[in-house]
């Protein structure tokens, strides 16, 4: 793998607000110029009346309940799609909804979306309300057949939109045209969250809580579903983002999350009391989604619907299993996609990124529809280049699965693509770092051919430069337990608010191997005498450990072991490279 260039962020604004010298300049890093833009109190979450289409969908959703017509939420089979799914249902059922039920297409047999096929499933159920969230902004021909059934259609979703739109009863999406809400960084259950918050407005307008002898619901009770989601979604985490993150882990860390989220992190071994959003990130979030990619998102959805804690740990020991399927198949794809890497050209080694082609495309019939996103992202990281992969569907198609890197809007580039042939791609949807698509089997060669040519022209070369981008050096009194716990309590980290990173040179006081993949290591830092425990996963075994090495160089995070209730500062290696070896006698 090639090493990533170390560049060190910029200091774009000048913070004011009285903080250690090292933590200014990492928010002004991320243009924070000011403390208070690091509170995140409720009060300053946006208001949902700026949504475009939020009154048609509240009135749509008000009328379903005074008349107790059966609603029906048809979610997406990902992280995003089930927790926008658990959310809307509950929230529902707390407003007094005696008919909700849901719906999530199998990825395998309908594809995503609200799909004409999917609403042939849902007529059997005798909705008379269809409510997408996390889907639906493109879904035209599926709209219609709902309506040519008599079902209204309400669209929750935050994909970017077509040139024109379904014709739904309602749509609420940040990304639709015209619409003026602040923040376009929501994620599904975000939207879903804010059309709630609307409802129980015109509700408690209307009386309608004591009417029916109701307890109005606390929308902040919801707020660890919608941390999930937002988190498990990978959306940018902008200042209203880290509003519902940073709540949604505070009622975590107290202990008042639904029995799934609870079930889901005790079975991977994490403390709620110290929970993070990278917890939920790389632990909540693959689980959840492994239900979808492996199997039916309705265990998923299920395992966050319960209140029974028993029940919820079943459902987690399932998701926990198929999340082990997931890793055992993914690995096998992983050492095919290499062994394809080679072939783009025969004379490249796997240090030599820079001699493949602008734009990845992989296909391999075999592989399994639902891991080639997270395939795409993997060789995403290796190559630094955008990276489409694509796996046989069914009647000579190709599904394919695009993961983008900064400054590519992959989205944009598939229209691009449409535009310049049209036909080629079958449809296609998604947002700037993420895109799915369907092609023809025969058409990928022309595909392949449009992608790169289109690359080429839009997008500057430097992109494709791999780059770590640190918060520059710490200095020896940085190197304590209490400076992580400050990190840690600045949070939430995320998406385009990355959790601070640095970069030094550190001598190896010792070395070993842990699980056959993960070097561990207690270094020090080069003008000290502390040692430091520190950690990379994943290691090229064959280069590491270096016995000859003395001295490295390292880009890493700070962060916090927690062993049998000791806590203890530790490092996360990101990058590793030997500066100083002992000579040989």
């Amino acid at each position: 793998m090639k090493l990533k260039k170390i560049v060190r962020r910029k200091i774009n604004a000048q913070f004011a607000g009285k903080m250690l010298p090292v933590l200014q300049d990492i928010f002004s890093a991320r243009g924070i110029t000011d403390q208070h833009q690091l509170d995140y109190s409720l009060k300053h979450l946006l208001s949902y009346e700026s949504l475009s289409g939020i009154s048609e969908a509240v009135s749509l959703l008000y009328s379903a309940l005074t008349k107790q017509q059966k609603i029906l939420v048809i979610g997406d089979f990902d992280a995003d799609g089930a927790t926008s799914t658990a959310l809307s249902i509950r929230v529902l059922r707390a407003f007094g909804a005696k008919q909700v039920d849901f719906l999530v297409p199998n990825r395998f047999d309908f594809g995503y979306g609200l799909t004409p096929e999917i609403v042939e499933v849902a007529k059997s159920m005798r909705p008379d309300v269809i409510m997408t969230v996390d889907n639906g902004i493109v879904n035209y021909a599926g709209v219609d057949a709902a309506k040519s059934a008599d079902i209204k259609v309400l669209i929750t979703d935050h994909h970017l939109a077509g040139e024109t739109l379904p014709n739904a009863d309602a749509i609420v999406n940040p990304n639709q045209p015209d619409d003026i809400f602040p923040s376009k960084n929501l994620a599904g259950v975000g939207v879903a969250f804010y059309v709630m918050l609307a409802l129980r407005a015109k509700l408690r307008d209307e009386n309608w809580f004591e009417q029916q002898n109701l307890t109005p619901p606390n929308m902040s009770e919801f707020l660890d579903i919608v941390a999930l989601g937002t988190v498990a979604d990978v959306v940018p985490l902008d200042y209203n983002n880290r509003i519902l993150v940073y709540q949604g882990l505070k009622r975590i860390r107290a202990g008042k999350t639904i029995p799934g989220i609870r079930a889901l992190l005790d079975i991977a071994k994490r403390l709620l009391k110290n929970i993070t959003s990278q917890d939920l990130g790389f632990a909540v979030g693959p689980r959840l989604n492994a239900a979808g990619r492996m199997d039916d998102m309705s265990h998923g959805i299920e395992c966050l619907l319960t209140d029974n804690a028993q029940t919820a740990w079943q459902y987690a020991n399932e998701l926990d299993r198929f999340n082990q399927e997931r890793k055992s198949v993914e690995q096998e794809m992983q050492v095919q996609a290499l062994q394809a890497l080679k072939q783009l050209n025969k004379s490249m080694s796997l240090a030599e990124s820079e001699a493949l082609p602008l734009g990845i495309c992989l296909f391999e019939p075999s592989w399994h529809q639902g891991v080639i996103g997270i395939l795409a992202s993997r060789i995403k990281e290796r190559t630094h280049r955008p990276v489409i992969v694509f796996a046989k569907d069914k009647e000579n198609l190709i599904k394919g699965s695009a993961r983008s890197i900064p400054g590519v809007h992959i989205r944009d580039v598939l229209a691009e693509i449409d535009a310049l042939s049209p036909g080629l791609i079958l449809k296609f949807g998604g947002h700037a770092m993420a895109a799915g698509l369907s092609l023809g089997v025969d058409g990928l060669e022309r595909f392949q051919h449009f992608f790169n040519q289109v690359l080429d022209r839009r997008v500057d070369k430097h992109l494709f430069d791999g780059v770590l981008e640190t918060d520059g050096e710490l200095t020896e009194g940085d190197f304590t337990l209490r400076f992580a716990e400050i990190i840690e309590d600045l949070g939430p980290w995320g998406q385009s608010f990355p959790a601070p990173s640095f970069d030094g040179k550190f001598k190896i006081i010792e070395q070993r191997i842990l699980a056959g993949k993960h070097l561990k290591l207690i270094v020090s830092p080069e003008k000290s005498d502390a040692q430091i425990d520190a950690i990379a996963f994943n290691i090229d075994v064959d280069k590491w450990p270096g016995d000859r090495c003395r001295k490295v160089a390292m880009v890493y995070s700070v962060d916090i072991n927690e062993f049998r209730e000791k806590r203890k500062l530790q490092l996360m290696i990101d990058q590793i490279e030997p500066i100083q070896t002992m000579e040989l006698a």
